[in-house]
């Protein structure tokens, strides 16, 4: 899943997404509450969503206050991992106090290479995410 209110970026990270063909589906959203409605209706979850923190309405941070406090079988078993331009140093603390299951903290642009790694990292035994 993404969460970037940008759709360029949306756009340019599915790219990546689909060029490692390592997943079935990508969900997109630009809209960190319509992502978390999402979460709270239905019942095929990611396995992995890259979340932006500076977005109207709801930020990163607010949606993961609010992903906190969903029921456990809404969460599953999901990494999420901040994709953000942010190089804020008071950000990469804050991200801390959200793992699990905040377990990443990356610049923007996804890269093959940024993907490759978190593949690799919490999924080297999954056949498709």
């Amino acid at each position: 899943m993404l969460i970037d209110d940008s759709k360029f970026d949306n756009f340019f990270h599915e790219r990546i997404i689909k060029k490692s063909d390592c997943t079935k589906q990508i969900i997109t959203y630009e809209s960190a509450t319509k992502a978390l409605e999402y979460l709270k209706n239905e019942t095929i979850h990611p396995d992995l969503i890259f979340l932006d923190i500076n977005m109207p309405n709801m930020n990163g941070w607010e949606f993961l206050e609010a992903y906190e406090k969903l029921e456990n079988v809404n969460k599953a078993k999901v990494i999420i991992s901040m994709l953000t331009t942010s190089s804020n140093p008071e950000d990469k603390e804050k991200a801390k106090e959200f793992n699990p299951p905040l377990k990443e903290f990356k610049t923007k642009p996804l890269t093959s290479e940024i993907l490759s790694k978190i593949i690799e990292e919490y999924f080297e035994n999954e056949q498709a995410i």
